[in-house]
């Protein structure tokens, strides 16, 4: 057999290997796994690099592209080459807890951002997202403290976040009793909720799809003139409900209160065009899933809390401190990006 071509072979065979693998920042010992691609991760992901740098150990970053599917085969992945330990934000909770299961039995196992809390995972880091969702309500009475009709946006439901987040909203704007997260009661969607002052009038999913985003916010201005405020629980939400709100020619008008921190919401928040947000902190979610998962390889358990729950908190971000935190989120943004 003719050796040169032997050698071009199996050159080209590994140049395809690596092209068709999944997004990694690195080859390591531990594996960080998002729900997708968005700037959001990319924060988390300047965490990821402090705890590496602080902890002396290197951990994978892996952004599934094509949803529930990526992600499972990037898991299968990373189990098959005997993956040390894997954070991982679970697309849809409820149907992947087989799977997760079987891979905790493989590998040590955490989740973060989003919890499978019917899984053997070791434990959750994240938000209490329902006591976030609370807070989101605050901020949207503070936006328009006479009532008025509000309209919720996100990308999916499956995900747990997404359910405690809006059933944090519902309940705050109703004023009902708080509920306590792991025992949260979810109202049905395809439901008007009205309160004394606030009516949540829908809630529009849009599977992560931008232009439906936009879309779901136009047509909602359409056909409720009386719309108040639009409420985004997803990070890309608030900004595509800002453009409906602006080439309707309503900026202003109609108030817009959300989570994250994208630059669009920031500066609106600046410029007086948005109320307000609620910030994760993402970057404390890449810091601890390593810091904890080094721990957890290295046969540490001390680390895992007897609820299973690693509470980074959260920020409400408001035009009083949006230019510290803008200044902190371009610091963490640059140290993602590296």
């Amino acid at each position: 057999m003719n050796k040169k071509l032997t050698l071009w072979t199996v050159t080209t065979a590994l140049a395809v290997a690596v092209a068709c693998s999944p997004k990694t920042s690195n080859e390591g010992s531990i594996a960080y796994v998002t729900n997708g691609i968005d700037p959001f991760w990319d924060l988390c992901a300047a965490g990821v690099h402090q705890a590496e740098a602080e902890f002396g150990v290197k951990c994978e970053i892996h952004m599934p592209t094509k949803g529930l599917a990526d992600q499972k085969s990037i898991l299968e992945t990373l189990l098959a080459k005997g993956i040390k330990g894997i954070a991982v934000s679970p697309i849809d909770a409820e149907n992947q807890t087989p799977f997760l299961n079987e891979a905790a039995k493989q590998t040590v196992l955490i989740t973060h951002d989003a919890d499978a809390p019917k899984s053997d995972r070791q434990l959750y880091i994240g938000t209490d997202n329902y006591k976030a969702g609370r807070a989101l309500g605050q901020l949207i009475k503070a936006a328009i403290p006479d009532g008025g009709e509000v309209m919720i946006f996100v990308g999916r439901l499956e995900q747990l976040n997404a359910r405690q987040r809006r059933q944090g909203v519902i309940d705050e704007l109703l004023d009902r009793p708080h509920q306590t997260l792991g025992q949260v009661k979810f109202d049905e969607v395809a439901k008007v909720f009205k309160g004394d002052k606030y009516t949540v009038l829908d809630t529009r999913t849009d599977n992560f799809v931008m232009d439906t985003a936009k879309s779901n916010a136009e047509d909602a201005i359409t056909k409720h003139p009386k719309l108040a405020c639009m409420v985004g629980l997803f990070a890309y939400n608030p900004p595509r409900c800002l453009e409906a709100i602006k080439e309707a020619g309503k900026l202003g008008q109609i108030k817009v209160c959300g989570f994250d921190e994208q630059d669009d919401l920031l500066q609106a928040i600046k410029d007086g065009n948005a109320q307000g947000t609620i910030s994760q902190q993402p970057w404390k979610y890449g810091y601890q899933s390593v810091r904890v998962l080094k721990a957890l390889v290295d046969g540490d358990t001390s680390v895992i809390p007897d609820n299973r729950f690693i509470d980074v908190g959260y920020k409400i971000v408001t035009r009083e401190n949006i230019d510290e935190f803008w200044a902190e989120k371009r610091k963490m943004a640059e140290l993602g990006a590296q």
